[in-house]
């Protein structure tokens, strides 16, 4: 089953308006998340069996810097992509292993609003301000 919060659909339109490139990165293929990206205007890349490798290729592709980049995961398959990216954040429901080494471990499970928790707390950015200047 896959959850999504409403809440976090907003705040992926502020993200997008501070104009900062958002992926959504999977191991899986599967049609609710194309589905989920297509809706949130976001780019999809599934089926990745290394998420390190294709975080790394995607970096070059796109030219962004990995020690400026946020990931976020929540179980093993994210460790390495996580560890190589500047800052990470993860679900309170994660794997034990990705809640410790999470720049930003949220106090929210996946589902249910991360996104929303990530932007309006860790990274304390102004929705209102963002949505309405």
């Amino acid at each position: 089953m896959i959850c999504c919060h409403r809440g976090d659909g907003l705040a992926f339109d502020v993200l997008r308006k501070t104009h900062l490139q958002l992926f959504i990165l999977s191991t899986e293929t599967n049609s609710v998340v194309t589905r989920r990206g297509e809706k949130l205007r976001i780019p999809v890349y599934q089926r990745s069996k290394d998420k390190k490798f294709s975080l790394e290729v995607l970096a070059q592709e796109k030219n962004f810097s990995l020690g400026k980049t946020l990931f976020v995961g929540n179980d093993l398959n994210d460790y390495q992509a996580m560890q190589r990216c500047g800052f990470s954040a993860c679900p309170s429901d994660s794997h034990p292993i990705i809640l410790e080494i999470a720049t930003f471990p949220l106090n929210t499970k996946g589902g249910n609003g991360v996104v929303r928790e990530l932007v309006e707390q860790s990274l304390q950015i102004d929705m209102l301000s963002i949505l309405y200047p």
